[in-house]
């Protein structure tokens, strides 16, 4: 199993003063996604459920993904959403976890964060730029808060977008390669992932506290193989989904030092506050992972849980 994706860092420049939440996924994605639809929706005024050009529309695709021709896949049916085909990664947060705080960025300061594009979103790369250029003009953040879009980069292809010259050049592909054969080997014994930002998965319809292995990689599988079937191609994953789900049981949890942080964001869509908390810290796995590593290290890139284009469930492996 391949999946194609793109990781972009974009830097901005504040032209005011940008009064921006602790998390700062909630703001980029909150303001990307009101400006995103305003750009790109023919029809602003109707649910794209109901509308007749769902099917051919770019905002309908990345944020309403039709589920009724892959029903059946993974038990998608038991969902309300296919998974977005991206990821806001959001700069880096401030230390102490005080998620009361705010941060000013005074005008002529830069910060970055990331985007991830994953399979057929790559091709609308110009609209996402194009978007938060815009959003920049809008302003974000309490108060509105105006930026520049300076920069959007690759690691492997360098600056793709300058300001200067308005001007998008290709950037390279990278795969996640995952093999679709599953065969426990012996190898690999412990593993710690470190929580960067919140998890949040439901088990048997509950938050997870304690997030054993077999939980978090049910999590990642399923993830994954909808990631990959929406948006890489119309592909069932040959996965034997019982047999890696049986043998992820057998790892346990060695230490953890996972703590709960709360933290809620208000969204316009919905008109309401949404309570988005979730795990972090690290947490160290004893058993048999060698099988399981490019399943974890994919997950890594992609995120984990729920919540993932708001940047939550970012995790590495140390």
């Amino acid at each position: 199993m391949q999946i194609p994706y793109q990781k972009f860092s974009l830097t901005i420049e504040a032209v005011e003063e940008l009064h921006l939440p602790y998390y700062k996924g909630s703001t980029f994605r909150g303001g990307f996604g009101n400006m995103f639809r305003r750009i790109v929706c023919a029809l602003k005024r109707q649910d794209c459920m109901d509308c007749m050009l769902k099917s051919r529309c770019i905002y309908a695709y990345v944020f309403e993904t039709p589920s009724s021709d892959g029903a059946e896949i993974m038990n998608m049916h038991k969902y309300e959403r296919v998974p977005h085909p991206f990821v806001i990664e959001p700069p880096d947060m401030d230390s102490g976890f005080n998620v009361q705080s705010s941060k000013i960025i005074n005008p002529g300061s830069r910060i970055d964060f990331n985007l991830i594009l994953i399979g057929k979103a790559a091709d609308y790369l110009p609209y996402f730029i194009y978007t938060f250029d815009e959003l920049g003009k809008n302003g974000i953040g309490k108060g509105r808060g105006k930026y520049r879009l300076i920069e959007v980069k690759t690691d492997r292809s360098g600056p793709i977008y300058h300001e200067s010259t308005k001007t998008i050049k290709k950037a390279e592909i990278d795969l996640i390669d995952i093999p679709d054969d599953f065969r426990p080997a012996d190898g690999l014994t412990a593993i710690t992932l470190h929580l960067l930002t919140p998890l949040r998965i439901k088990y048997n319809r509950d938050l997870v506290v304690n997030p054993e292995f077999h939980i978090l990689i049910r999590n990642l599988v399923r993830r994954i193989g909808l990631l990959y079937y929406f948006h890489c191609g119309n592909q069932k994953p040959s996965w034997d989904f019982r047999a890696i789900i049986k043998h992820a049981e057998g790892v346990k949890i060695k230490t953890s030092s996972l703590r709960w942080l709360d933290w809620e964001r208000y969204s316009s869509r919905q008109d309401s506050r949404m309570k988005l908390g979730g795990l972090i810290g690290k947490i160290t796995y004893e058993g048999d992972l060698e099988p399981f590593l490019p399943i974890l290290k994919a997950g890594e890139i992609l995120h984990a849980g729920k919540n993932t284009s708001f940047g939550l469930g970012k995790y590495d492996i140390e």
